[in-house]
């Protein structure tokens, strides 16, 4: 099974840089939203409030803050496999289904084999698409779908 990796969509990141955020200089590490990769020490970054995407009407729809790049970096090295920074680092990954509702196939991963376990979640028919959230604050990393076709 193939996926595809979205980090914060472009449209919403340049509406979200027009508006004020608060600024950050990295201390290395911080996750980038933007680009789907670690922050390395002396970065400039803002950090922002953002919404993930999830029908107007789900019940568990809910706003967190996240780091990205305060101007342009040409987004995600790559979209068509898990993020190489974050390998290794446990994850939440939270299942939807169509409605928006969080599926029972949720779980948390140790970081080893994120993609076996987006596959077997992504394998039920059921589940739409899977966020990836931090353990430890619990916002949101990025969105994981099917591969368009698939």
């Amino acid at each position: 099974m193939t996926f595809q990796f979205h980090a914060i969509p472009a449209a919403v990141l340049t509406e979200v840089r027009s508006q004020p955020t608060q600024p950050w200089t990295a201390g290395g590490g911080e996750p980038l939203r933007c680009c789907l990769r670690d922050a390395t020490a002396g970065e400039e970054l803002i950090l922002f409030n953002y919404e993930p995407p999830l029908p107007s009407d789900s019940p568990y729809r809910e706003k967190g803050a996240v780091f990205a790049h305060p101007a342009d970096c040409g987004g995600p090295a790559a979209t068509d496999r898990y993020p190489s920074d974050w390998l290794g680092r446990p994850q939440v990954l939270r299942a939807y289904d169509r409605r928006g509702w969080i599926h029972p196939s949720t779980t948390v991963h140790d970081g080893q084999d994120p993609e076996g376990e987006i596959a077997r979640q992504l394998a039920d028919p059921k589940v739409a698409w899977v966020h990836s959230r931090n353990i430890a604050y619990g916002c949101y990393m990025f969105t994981v779908t099917r591969a368009a076709g698939r």
